[in-house]
C-alpha cells in the first residue's frame, strides 16, 4: 500500500514555483476577497498569504464586513478586476446568507479566476478547451499523477457533485481519459458502484463514510473531506486505516489533499500571470 503523502509533494511543486515566479521577472499579485467573520475563511485566508510569501507572490487582502451589500462586495470585486497589477482574484466562501454567490463571482474576469469558479472557465473544462481549473481538484490529479496513476481507462468513481469539488473533479478525470461516475445523496446501490471504481475520490464531508467493503482491492483512494472524529481529531471521508489494507494508494487526512489545494492556487495565480503577459505581448505585437 502507498500513502499518497499531499504535504511532501505540495512542498516540491511549491519549490519549482519559487524559482518560477523568481525567473518571471514581474510582480505577482493576488488580490483575496473576505466578507464576514466567518472563523474557518479567516484562517485559510491567513494560510493563503502565508503560502504566497513561501512561493514570492504578492498577496492583498480586502475584508468587508458581515453587514455588506451586494453592491459594495461586487464593487470591490470590479475595482480589482480594473486594476492590471492584480493578477488573482480569490473571492473566500461561504459568503454571508444575504450575498449572491453567483453574481458575486461574475464580477471577476476569466482571465484573473484563479479559483476556477467563474462559468466561463466551467465551460471550457466542460469541453475540455483549457482555462483554469478549481484547485482541489486539479490537486488530485497532480497527486494521481505523483503516485503514478494513470486515470487513462480506469473506471474513477466520485462521491459527491459540489460546484467546488465533485463537478470539476469528474470533468478532470474525464479529460484525462477516465470512464467516470458522479455519485451523490440519491445514488442507489453506493456501495456496488464504489466497489467497481479503480479510482475512488471522496468529497462529501461525511466522517468515515467510504468502508473497507465499498473498496475493491488494489483500487487508488483519494480523500478530499476535513472532518473532526468524536475524538475531535481530524479525519477524512475515508474509513483510512482499514480501506488501506486493501487499497493500492491512499492519501492521508491530514496531509493529503489539503496541502494541495493551496499549492494549486498559487499555481493558478502564476498560470494567470503568465496568460496576461502572454495576451499583453500580442496586443503589443499587432500594434
Amino acid at each position: 500500500m502507498k500513502i499518497i503523502d499531499g504535504k511532501a509533494l505540495a512542498a516540491n511543486m511549491r519549490e519549482e514555483l519559487k524559482e518560477k515566479i523568481a525567473a518571471f521577472g514581474e510582480p505577482i499579485t493576488l488580490a483575496v476577497v473576505l466578507a464576514g467573520e466567518n472563523p474557518a475563511s479567516q484562517v485559510y485566508v491567513r494560510n493563503k498569504a502565508k503560502a504566497c510569501a513561501e512561493v514570492g507572490i504578492n498577496s492583498i487582502t480586502r475584508l468587508l464586513p458581515e453587514s455588506c451589500t451586494q453592491e459594495e462586495l461586487e464593487g470591490e470585486l470590479t475595482k480589482l478586476a480594473a486594476d492590471e497589477t492584480v493578477n488573482g482574484i480569490l473571492l473566500q466562501l461561504p459568503l454571508p446568507a444575504h450575498l449572491n454567490e453567483r453574481a458575486a463571482l461574475k464580477k471577476i474576469p476569466v482571465e484573473k479566476d484563479v479559483d476556477g469558479f467563474n462559468e466561463e472557465n466551467v465551460g471550457l473544462l466542460a469541453t475540455n478547451r483549457g482555462g483554469i481549473a478549481a484547485c482541489t481538484p486539479l490537486g488530485v490529479m497532480k497527486m494521481l499523477e505523483y503516485a503514478g496513476v494513470s486515470p487513462c481507462g480506469k473506471h474513477a468513481v466520485v462521491i459527491g457533485r459540489s460546484n467546488t469539488v465533485g463537478r470539476p473533479m469528474a470533468l478532470l478525470l474525464l479529460n484525462a481519459d477516465a470512464t467516470v461516475t458522479i455519485c451523490h445523496s440519491k445514488t442507489q446501490n453506493l456501495k456496488e458502484i464504489c466497489r467497481e471504481a479503480d479510482i475512488l475520490i471522496a468529497a462529501i464531508g461525511r466522517k468515515k463514510f467510504v468502508t473497507a467493503d465499498m473498496v475493491k482491492d488494489g483500487a487508488t483512494v483519494i480523500d478530499v473531506g476535513i472532518n473532526r472524529d468524536e475524538n475531535g481529531k481530524l479525519c477524512g471521508d475515508v474509513d483510512f486505516e482499514n480501506v488501506s489494507k486493501k487499497a493500492y494508494a491512499i492519501s492521508p487526512v491530514p496531509g493529503g489533499v489539503g496541502p494541495m489545494t493551496i499549492t494549486m492556487l498559487m499555481h493558478n495565480t502564476f498560470l494567470a500571470a503568465e496568460n496576461q503577459r502572454a495576451r499583453r505581448e500580442e496586443r503589443q505585437a499587432k500594434n
